[in-house]
């Protein structure tokens, strides 16, 4: 299971260099099901290697001028604060079992688990469906304020399971504010980038002695993006989302019937 997990971390990278996200989506479910990290502990891993391998990634992006600097410090500041929020105040102060009554037990790590399987069936719906053009042009001030509270969502939803939301990010700036897709896929990556080092520094004491792991797996996933970046060059990006989206959709269900159901089994 360890060899298939190493070997997950390409593909963590490498999809990321595709579509501009989708990193912890992968990460998470490997973190905890081929290596049997805990929820919380994956998901700070997972911020770790998502957020190297973004910075990594938005790089070769710079280079390419492809990435939007001013809507990425507007969409990301509020994530920023959204990160810390849910790292340092939500996390911390969740109770150990959710739901303890009337026969039913929600334990933390499952909660966690399956808010991560909801959020994938989510963004597989977004993957799948064809991203639309912008209908028109909006007020500036209106753009401004949806993606502030669009940065502030999805550092919430980053700082809480540990997804870099670039399912959300790259829809939102291609929509809103008519970004062409690589440049989205440029600019979602330097936010990502952003959020998610921040929320792993908020919380690296989670991460115990696991540092050598955690290298190995980001070194992988960072030689992983090269390789996206590169195929990325000659393949629209757009056409690979719906395969990807289909993908993430089965893992989501994966999730959700396994933990409840067949909790006993490993995988």
């Amino acid at each position: 299971m360890e060899v298939i997990g190493y070997i997950s971390a390409l593909f963590v990278g490498l999809v990321m260099g595709l579509v501009g996200g989708g990193g912890s989506i992968l990460s998470v479910p490997i973190f905890v099901y081929l290596f049997g990290f805990d929820p919380v502990t994956a998901t700070t891993l997972s911020l770790f290697v998502v957020g190297i391998t973004s910075f990594v990634g938005a790089a070769g992006f710079v280079k390419q001028k492809l990435i939007d600097f001013q809507t990425a410090w507007i969409f990301g500041i509020p994530s920023i604060l959204g990160v810390l929020f849910s790292r340092r105040l939500i996390l911390p102060n969740l109770p150990e079992y959710i739901i303890h009554r009337w026969g039913m037990v929600v334990s933390k790590d499952l909660f966690l688990l399956l808010l991560f399987s909801v959020l994938m069936l989510v963004a597989s719906i977004k993957m799948i469906r064809k991203t639309e053009r912008p209908s028109g042009v909006k007020q500036s001030g209106n753009i401004y304020t949806i993606l502030v509270s669009q940065g502030l969502l999805v550092g919430i939803v980053t700082g809480l399971i540990g997804a870099g939301g670039g399912f959300l990010i790259v829809p939102a700036l291609v929509m809103l504010i008519g970004l062409p897709m690589k440049k989205a896929v440029g600019t979602s990556l330097f936010i990502i980038g952003l959020n998610s080092v921040l929320g792993f520094l908020s919380s690296i004491e989670m991460v115990k002695n696991e540092y050598t792991f955690m290298l190995v797996f980001t070194a992988l996933s960072v030689l992983g993006i090269f390789i996206g970046i590169a195929v990325a060059k000659k393949i629209d990006g757009r056409k690979l989302k719906p395969a990807f989206g289909w993908f993430v959709l089965l893992m989501g269900i994966f999730i959700i019937i396994k933990e409840i159901f067949f909790k006993e089994i490993t995988v």
